[in-house]
């Protein structure tokens, strides 16, 4: 089996480099930073010493790299991420790798019904969460619940949610992974 060259894996980057930088985005919840580590992600697949054999590995490292290298950027600053729980994340991935951007992918669209089918509270404390920054201490205030209430209920959600999207994914006759 051939390697890819490095021009075939800089081709392959820059054509996903929105999906890797939003992987980044997810976790930093910061567009700068993000592609900063895109950035990154291009120059050490172009300096490792393995080789890539197939496209899905080549991609698959990079939305494991750019996630980690935006944990590490969390780490170094003292911030708390503000992305999503790593099972959404790996749905998320899965989903980019194996699903064409236009549609949208099975496994995102089932995740789509999932949310919506959330009681509204359970709903608006995952966007609280997720996607306006809010931290979990501050989600706490807002619903008047103690912190590791809210932990527990978030915790449980995500449960729920993964359980639902590999039921609804597994009805498309999809098998989840």
């Amino acid at each position: 089996m051939s390697t890819f060259s490095e021009q075939d894996v800089l081709r392959l980057l820059m054509q996903s480099r929105d999906r890797i930088s939003a992987a980044a985005w997810l976790v930093t919840g910061d567009t700068q930073v993000s592609e900063d580590i895109f950035q990154n992600v291009v120059v050490k697949a172009l300096t490792r010493e393995v080789s890539f054999e197939v496209e899905g590995a080549v991609l698959s490292w990079a939305f494991i790299t750019a996630r980690r290298e935006g944990i590490d950027w969390l780490r170094r600053h003292g911030r708390e991420s503000n992305g999503l729980d790593p099972v959404v994340l790996d749905l998320v991935s899965q989903s980019w790798l194996t699903e064409s951007a236009r549609d949208g992918g099975e496994r995102v669209s089932a995740l789509r019904e999932c949310l919506d089918r959330l009681p509204d509270e359970s709903r608006q404390m995952l966007r609280m969460r997720y996607y306006e920054g809010y931290n979990c201490g501050e989600v706490a205030e807002t619903f008047r619940l103690g912190l590791n209430a809210v932990y527990k209920r978030v915790s449980r959600l995500h449960a729920q949610l993964r359980q639902c999207v590999e039921s609804r994914v597994g009805r498309m006759g999809v098998e989840p992974s």
